[in-house]
């Protein structure tokens, strides 16, 4: 019968909603619970006397070394909708099928990226960061003023289902959306216009706020450059929802140093994971302080942490192994070439 193992300290509740959901004699298996910053990122040491048995894998991380340890791995049920951390090369050589969770967050990052948008509009934290100081805060001064949503452009660059679910909502900020997508003859719902990627700087040119929302692949990895940044109206805002590794870094900062940009606003930011320096154990945030620059706001991949997510992304999961092991397709199952 199949075995399943799950990369985090699941819960007992949790292990018994999976076993529930998969055909009948499937094994489910868990880490023994320990102490740790964060239950859902295991070591070797947790799941190594486990993985021999494994015919699938789910969890939201895969400890590097435990993947040589699974040598019955047929399928990986993956909880987050981003799939760049994986090694596709890897999987594809072994035949691994693997499922994500595409759609299970859409709703929470589209309305964290609306949060962010607004936050750099509307001059939040700046503003919240000058009340705590007790500073003058002068009314209808141009250099202090936010900026309306309402009538404003806005480019969404990747109409998947989270591009998607942040354009729904501009429309009911009363903005024009510009989609980029790469199949743009697909077209798109809620956006008013859909162009390919080829369009990118010219839809640039007319946009009053950007946001970010796509995979990260080979072709949008660093698609955010000074040509880019250049071809931005001046005083436009930035949003990522994406991934830190679509915009140059270096890029970014010179723009908003410059005072090019109306604000930028993220969730996510650059992983340069151990690379620099050597003795670092966690990701980067940014190696220039991007963050500290004023008219930045950031948070710290927090977009989908949100009440029942976790419930939810577990659900899609099991659905997809469930369907697996029944011989079926799996629900969102990625293309391993295309990286989503």
């Amino acid at each position: 019968m199949p075995h399943v193992l799950l990369t985090w300290f699941a819960t007992p509740e949790e292990v018994r909603r999976v076993k529930a959901g998969l055909p009948k004699g499937t094994t489910v298996a868990a880490p023994k619970v320990r102490a740790a910053l964060s239950r859902f990122e295991t070591k070797e040491s947790d799941l190594a006397h486990l993985s021999g048995k494994a015919d699938a894998l789910m969890g939201w991380t895969v400890p590097p070394t435990i993947w040589a340890k699974t040598p019955k791995l047929k399928a990986l049920a993956w909880l987050h909708a981003g799939c760049d951390e994986l090694d596709f090369a890897m999987l594809k050589r072994r035949g691994v099928k693997v499922a994500n969770i595409r759609g299970g967050n859409g709703i929470a990052v589209a309305e964290h990226a609306m949060a962010l948008m607004l936050a750099s509009a509307k001059r939040i934290v700046e503003r919240h960061n000058w009340l705590l100081e007790a500073r003058w805060q002068p009314i209808f001064h141009p250099d202090f003023r936010g900026t309306l949503l309402e009538g404003k452009t806005l480019a969404v660059v990747g109409l998947g289902e989270i591009g998607t679910a942040v354009a729904r909502r501009a429309k009911s900020f009363d903005m024009t959306v510009l989609g980029i997508r790469r199949h743009a003859k697909r077209g798109g719902r809620h956006a008013d216009e859909v162009h390919g990627p080829g369009a990118l700087h010219k839809v640039l040119k007319r946009a009053d706020f950007v946001v970010l929302a796509a995979p990260l692949t080979p072709e949008t990895e660093g698609l955010i450059d000074a040509k880019a940044l250049a071809a931005m109206k001046p005083g436009a805002h930035l949003i990522n929802i994406a991934r830190g590794n679509m915009i140059v870094e270096a890029d970014l900062h010179a723009a908003l140093k410059a005072g090019r940009l109306g604000g930028y606003a993220s969730d996510v930011w650059w992983n340069y994971t151990n690379s620099f320096p050597a003795t670092y154990h966690f990701p980067i945030i940014s190696r220039t302080g991007v963050q500290r620059i004023p008219r930045v706001t950031g948070t710290g991949d927090q977009a989908s942490s949100v009440d029942s997510i976790v419930e939810t992304e577990i659900r899609m999961g099991t659905e997809s192994l469930a369907a697996f092991f029944k011989g079926r397709p799996m629900p969102r199952q990625i293309d391993l070439d295309l990286g989503y």
